[in-house]
């Protein structure tokens, strides 16, 4: 299992375009992808769960990836989060 931190510094948090992104990306991976915030946890590919956690600016998310393409996907993951978010 891959592990990483992330810390959001969008002004709008992680808020649905973004969230709709990062589930399509996450779809892609055969891995699980688990996000965790101080607000929950919730599985990357599912949109109502990663906007459950409504997670804002400054909000520090743990996210583990789980699986065959764990590398990969972490590493493409956490670019992702930089670009976006």
């Amino acid at each position: 299992m891959k592990e990483f931190k992330y810390v959001i510094n969008d002004p709008m948090g992680l808020h649905a375009r973004p969230a709709g992104q990062l589930v399509k990306a996450v779809a892609g991976y055969a891995s699980t992808v688990t996000l965790i915030a101080p607000t929950g946890k919730a599985d990357a590919k599912r949109l109502m769960a990663v906007m459950r956690l409504a997670a804002k600016q400054g909000m520090e998310l743990t996210v583990q990836v789980d699986g065959s393409d764990e590398e990969k996907a972490a590493a493409e993951l956490k670019a992702f989060l930089e670009a976006n978010l």
